[in-house]
């Protein structure tokens, strides 16, 4: 018997969020020249960026190890800017029997916000729950939009 939940953070932003839409949905690879001590690489294995189906490597550091994340990108919603990523292999499948990463991008009237939830299921009821990732997330978002901003 296992565990299933989902951990939500939102981190309003001053840059466009349609960047950051554009950025994740098009770009991702680029993320390793704008966070190069989270994001070491973005490498195309199937298919292509923007189009689910594809599948994506990550390589980054997470709590000063370096790990990879491969993922297929289950959905996009281009209306209401929403990407949906599958973990199919790597470090987060040694703890959780399935992890979904979901970014979505929130218009706040004059700002915008980045909302992103990780759903997951564990093998047993024991072990930490991924809150790491998600203060890996807020600094991402924060990192890129100071680099969006001193564009």
């Amino acid at each position: 018997m296992g565990v299933s939940g989902k951990l939500e953070v939102e981190v309003d932003i001053k840059s466009s969020g349609d960047v950051f839409h554009e950025l994740f949905k098009y770009n991702p690879n680029h993320m390793s020249n704008i966070v190069p001590d989270q994001i070491h690489a973005c490498d195309l294995h199937e298919g292509e960026f923007g189009k689910p189906g594809s599948i994506i490597q990550w390589h980054y550091t997470l709590d000063g190890k370096t790990g990879l994340a491969k993922e297929v990108i289950e959905d996009i919603d281009e209306e209401k800017r929403i990407i949906k990523f599958r973990v199919i292999e790597g470090e987060f499948l040694t703890e959780y029997k399935n992890m979904w990463v979901t970014v979505h991008v929130i218009p706040k009237g004059d700002i915008d916000a980045v909302l992103w939830e990780v759903e997951f299921e564990r093998f047993d009821d024991f072990g930490p729950y991924p809150t790491n990732l998600m203060d890996f997330f807020i600094t991402l978002t924060r990192d890129v939009e100071a680099h969006h901003l001193n564009a």
